[in-house]
């Protein structure tokens, strides 16, 4: 049985007439060609069982990919599934499409040949997560920067590496400050990754005094600093480690919390997550918010508008974080440090009154 043979690049190119960098742009960058032109490549190229240009051709003939790496500190499916993850995703993939730049999405949980050969792709890298205990490393930040591919990272920091933060101690100290309205309150913390565990905990003393040096520990001390400015304590006892933002631990947590005796008079949630599950067991156990249980979020996610009572939350825009993020790789500045504003949406879960 005879078949037709495919044609390559070159060929199409001469039968149609045109170079072959206006084949290449039929497929990648058709904003460069008139619709009827590229709709003659594209139905020429069909007809002689051409497909889309192989991108290796097309890296070694420009030497860049059009590919932008997003290094996310968790798993693809955990990161995939969480609301603040995904609102930064957003951002990121917006100012990509708008620059005709594609996203690949890896997972610092990996370490494998396969990662390794994937990590040589794109031109510039976004790393998303923190930078200790199953989150993204330094060493995995290094290694890219090295090969002096622009990097930009955020949620945390390194020397010389340009990135995008907000203050998370100063934007929790706000809120726990709102959130303790007279002295000598029952307070709980419900943290999040407050310790290298995979279970939820408690903390010690010793946990409370540990280097442990997660993002969330900016926020507890930011609610320490609060609580001693309105002459109220934070035991380390009271404190929970939630390992994973989800609803299912954070309810065990909540759960324990609630059925602390003395009951806290205030809740503060590092996450909107958390602090959604906190509400929905308060209702269970028939608690009143606010009259009897304040509870504080952290994050600002859609839910936490639309939640019953609307939750108290930190608003750190993430969508916004993402487009910020991808701006800046995009032009290529190295060694810039960004703190972007944070908003206290007073909300129903706190006294709006009281202010």
């Amino acid at each position: 049985m005879h078949t037709k043979r495919k044609m390559n690049l070159k060929q199409l190119a001469e039968k149609i007439g045109v170079s072959t960098a206006t084949i290449s742009n039929a497929f990648s960058r058709p904003d460069q060609l008139s619709e009827k032109l590229r709709e003659r490549i594209l139905k020429e190229a069909e007809a002689n069982g051409f497909h889309a240009p192989n991108l290796a051709s097309q890296m070694l003939r420009s030497g860049a990919s059009n590919v932008v790496g997003v290094m996310l500190s968790d798993t693809l499916q955990y990161s995939l599934s969480d609301a603040v993850a995904n609102q930064v995703l957003q951002g990121i993939a917006k100012v990509l499409a708008d620059n005709n730049k594609h996203m690949l999405l890896l997972s610092s949980q990996v370490e494998s040949k396969e990662q390794r050969l994937a990590e040589s792709l794109p031109d510039g890298f976004i790393f998303y997560g923190t930078t200790e205990y199953g989150t993204v490393d330094k060493p995995i930040v290094n290694r890219i920067v090295k090969t002096g591919r622009p990097v930009v990272i955020v949620d945390f920091y390194v020397d010389g590496v340009s990135s995008i933060n907000i203050d998370n101690q100063h934007a929790a100290y706000e809120i726990a400050k709102h959130a303790m309205k007279s002295e000598n309150l029952e307070i709980a913390v419900l943290g999040l990754k407050l310790l290298d565990i995979d279970r939820i905990s408690r903390l010690t003393q010793e946990d409370f005094d540990s280097k442990y040096t997660e993002i969330t520990r900016t926020r507890l001390k930011g609610f320490m600093l609060a609580a001693a400015d309105s002459n109220c304590k934070i035991d380390a006892h009271s404190i929970w480690h939630v390992p994973i933002n989800s609803a299912q631990q954070a309810e065990i947590a909540a759960r324990e919390a609630l059925n602390k005796y003395p009951r806290p008079q205030v809740v503060l949630c590092m996450s909107d997550v958390i602090a959604l599950a906190t509400l929905k067991v308060a209702r269970e156990l028939k608690i009143n918010v606010p009259n009897d249980l304040v509870v504080t979020g952290f994050d600002g996610i859609p839910a936490s508008e639309s939640s019953t009572p609307r939750l108290t939350t930190v608003c750190q825009q993430s969508v916004h974080k993402g487009i910020v993020a991808a701006e800046l790789l995009m032009s290529g500045e190295r060694d810039k440090h960004i703190i972007l504003d944070t908003k206290v949406e007073i909300r129903e879960s706190t006294f709006i009154d009281a202010e």
